[in-house]
């Protein structure tokens, strides 16, 4: 799995109630041809990251097929989210 782009906007919660701030990050995705998240029209993976006191986690993400913009039942190992975890935290505005 590669992230060949991205795109990050940081999201306003104007009641207040979340704590830290919010990022929504699109990653476009690139993997093998006999991967079974492999897509002919492009795999992108959505994701929430919550920045709180210094601390980042991923709060959601999902997978998409980015031809038909239909949601994939499909999950990150450990491995894979923490190496999208680093990722994202280095690309988010401190």
């Amino acid at each position: 799995m590669e992230i060949i782009n991205h795109e990050v906007r940081k999201l306003n919660d104007p009641t207040g109630i979340l704590e830290g701030d919010r990022y929504e990050y699109t990653l476009a995705i690139e993997v093998e041809e006999d991967d079974e998240l492999y897509r002919s029209g492009g795999l992108e993976l959505r994701l929430i990251l919550a920045v709180n006191e210094g601390e980042a986690r991923i709060a959601s993400y999902h997978f998409n097929d980015k031809e038909t913009e239909q949601p994939l039942d499909f999950a990150l190992d450990e491995e894979e989210e923490q190496e999208i975890l680093a990722f994202c935290k280095e690309r988010t505005e401190a």
